[in-house]
């Protein structure tokens, strides 16, 4: 894993600094992660009803437990993981009742209102 870096900052001057992975896993408020996981399923593809864009979803094993990534691929380019790809994520993880943590925001932010995000996959950057 790579040592935290700071990620830009919020519209008030606020830092987001990726928190440890277990406590943000543990824990119920969002949070800012960077991680490497081994991606567990095929990408899974919806239109997204709240932000009217298309999705990609896909769910990855981390040292803190199961996750779904949900990655805006109208705003960054598709990365095309496979199950068993190990990948480095940065993104805000969220908690779902009842369901895995989300982790979404895994790319840019065109307005510059929110940290960016990414996923890593051999070596090749997709925000």
């Amino acid at each position: 894993m790579i040592a935290p870096v700071l990620l830009p900052l919020y519209p008030h001057g606020v830092i987001a600094t990726p928190m440890n992975l277990a406590a943000a896993y543990a824990g119920t408020a969002p949070a800012w992660v960077d991680f490497t996981a081994r991606v567990l399923s095929a990408p899974r593809f919806f239109y997204g009803s709240r932000t009217h864009s298309v999705h990609e979803a896909f769910d990855v094993q981390s040292s803190a437990g199961e996750l779904e990534v949900v990655d805006n691929v109208s705003i960054a380019p598709r990365c095309p993981v496979q199950r068993g790809d190990c990948i480095e994520i940065r993104g805000q993880m969220v908690h779902d009742p009842g369901r895995f943590p989300v982790v979404h925001w895994t790319h840019h932010d065109p307005a510059n209102r929110h940290p960016d995000g990414f996923i890593r996959l051999r070596g090749r950057l997709y925000a």
